[in-house]
């Protein structure tokens, strides 16, 4: 059989080969590094962009600026795609990087009018890295993680070009205590630090920027079931739960045929017992607050709140993995497989309140 045959369409666009390609490439990546050149240093300023919803936005930190923006060009795209990986893998030096790699493309074009091939270019910036790497690590200092100060320092170095920088040291120890509260000891000298899926920041309307502060536990926009549940707990023993706390009514459409009163009552009695159940078995293992991720029935708040049990319902997946790192509890699919280990003690304190405004 004979190989397909892929026919380009060179009608759309202009299609750029050899030298004009590798000048477009460095034009496209100088002008992302200009846009973004002078938020660089202690004299940075800030951008105003309009987003997509019509907003103003003044942004001072490269990866934010470049988000914005939309661009058409392969080259630019990288460019922007090179500041989006180093916000994930490092968390800062996103216009440094920007404005390094424009300077780079920009020396390369004398080599290139010299009719220097690119790849002897590449090989002598590769020899360069790895005498950069040499320098650094001569030069480099050893840092200790648990002296505050040496810490702090680091930390400042950050948040000195941002927008932030008068509130330094509030933020210097705002991220810090926020990094130490997640970080979790994994065994044999590692250490698991992370911030994405434990540590969130949580903006509330009203107040100072010296209200801020690292809440160490987690923090739910939830409210009790029902109003006369206790809204403070102290050392509570926590139960999570990822099933419905519900009359469970079958999965395809049935009807029942009723010729009399009783059978009608028995239904609800049978109902009344799935939830009574239910409740038992939370009951038996003696939990102060309950939380799952599904609904909680009238029934069941019932006789809850008749053994002075407290419940939370339809919490998020991600919020319910938080609170079972906090306080040692195991989320479990079904109220009868619970066990006395599947109960979270690490709680020193349950409590709602309202925040801000």
């Amino acid at each position: 059989m004979q190989a397909p045959v892929v026919v380009m369409n060179t009608g759309s666009g202009d299609r750029q080969v050899g030298r004009q390609a590798q000048l477009s490439n460095i034009t496209a990546a100088k002008t992302v590094a200009d846009i973004i050149r002078s938020c660089l240093g202690p004299k940075a300023m800030l951008k105003m962009l309009l987003d997509p919803m019509g907003g103003i936005v003044l942004p001072n930190d490269g990866h934010a600026i470049l988000r914005e923006i939309e661009v058409a060009h392969p080259a630019a795209k990288s460019m922007i795609e090179l500041a989006r990986t180093q916000d994930e893998e490092v968390g800062d030096g996103t216009t440094t990087v920007i404005i390094l790699a424009g300077e780079i493309l920009a020396l390369s074009l004398p080599q290139l009018d010299r009719h220097i091939h690119p790849v002897v270019i590449i090989r002598a910036f590769k020899r360069a890295l790895s005498d950069a790497l040499k320098i650094i690590e001569e030069v480099s200092v050893p840092v200790d993680i648990n002296n505050t100060d040496q810490m702090r320092q680091l930390i400042g170095s950050s948040i000195g070009t941002k927008f932030t920088s008068r509130w330094s040291e509030l933020m210097c120890d705002l991220a810090l205590t926020a990094v130490r509260t997640v970080s979790f000891d994994m065994g044999g000298g590692k250490k698991e630090v992370d911030i994405k899926r434990y540590a969130r920041v949580e903006k509330i309307p009203g107040g100072e920027i010296e209200d801020c502060k690292v809440l160490d536990g987690v923090m739910l926009n939830k409210d009790i079931t029902h109003p006369k549940m206790r809204r403070r707990i102290e050392n509570p023993r926590i139960m999570l739960l990822d099933c419905t706390l519900e009359y469970k009514k079958g999965e395809s459409q049935t009807n029942i045929e009723i010729t009399k009163e009783e059978d009608w009552n028995r239904i609800l009695q049978i109902e009344e017992e799935q939830v009574r159940a239910m409740c038992d078995s939370i009951v038996a293992l003696k939990p102060d607050l309950v939380i799952t991720e599904k609904g909680v029935s009238d029934l069941a708040q019932h006789f809850l709140l008749k053994h002075n049990i407290t419940a939370l319902r339809r919490v998020r997946k991600s919020d319910n993995n938080r609170i079972a790192r906090a306080t040692g509890a195991t989320i479990v699919n079904s109220v009868f497989d619970l066990t006395e280990h599947d109960i979270g003690t690490q709680c020193g304190l349950f409590e709602i309140s309202k925040i801000g405004d």
